[in-house]
């Protein structure tokens, strides 16, 4: 999109509802819409509260706040920008969000470090021309809980090759976007084919 990026986003509901957050001119920054936002909170209501979150591309952290505001039991976001990540801790503290926590790192080399804790909710959209949706989800493996969620925003036009053990749970699409959530299995799985992104998997079919 050519669209200049707002200069702060709200978030929607939750305790935080009405808050104010930045927006910094940044090359490829670019904060998930309020609509969809609002559909992918509507798929995960019963599941956000309580849940442990991971906001792994994380921006303006809309979408990290947003769960946090909505009773996430914990909330990393990771950023690899100095400058962003630096705003995300200086937003947190402004709120009061005891629950969030920011690290600045690179995602992929901070994916292959130890992990621990397990998350039951990811957020995985990196920056539309960075082309890291792939490498991103083969290494989420280990980070992921039993039977996680996790969500995956890309351009129409883009069709990432995904784990082949992530079952399409909820997908929709605006002109520009097609965002969808996924859920990984109950338990580990080795991993095999692979499923692209927006066509119906074998093992279950997107539905909107």
């Amino acid at each position: 999109m050519n669209q200049r990026p707002p200069g702060v986003v709200r978030i929607i509901a939750g305790h935080l509802r009405g808050s104010k957050l930045p927006v910094a001119d940044r090359p490829g920054l670019r904060p998930s819409t309020d609509r969809v936002r609002e559909t992918l909170f509507n798929w995960l209501q019963g599941v956000t509260p309580g849940a442990r979150v991971l906001d792994l591309f994380a921006g303006t952290g809309a979408l990290g706040f947003e769960a946090a505001s909505r009773g996430a039991g914990q909330v990393l976001l990771v950023e690899k920008d100095s400058g962003l990540a630096e705003s995300l801790r200086a937003t947190a503290a402004r709120l009061k969000v005891a629950n969030l926590q920011v690290q600045q790192a690179d995602a992929l080399a901070w994916l292959r470090g130890p992990a621990k804790p397990r998350f039951d909710l990811v957020f995985l959209d990196p920056p539309f021309d960075a082309g890291l949706w792939e490498p991103a989800a083969a290494a989420l493996a280990p980070w992921l809980a039993p039977g996680a969620l996790i969500y995956v925003e890309t351009p129409v036009n883009a069709t990432p090759t995904l784990p082949a053990h992530w079952l399409p749970h909820r997908q929709a699409q605006t002109r520009e976007l097609r965002y969808a959530l996924f859920r990984a299995p109950p338990s580990q799985v080795p991993e095999s084919a692979a499923i692209v992104m927006g066509e119906p998997n074998p093992q279950g079919k997107p539905s909107a």
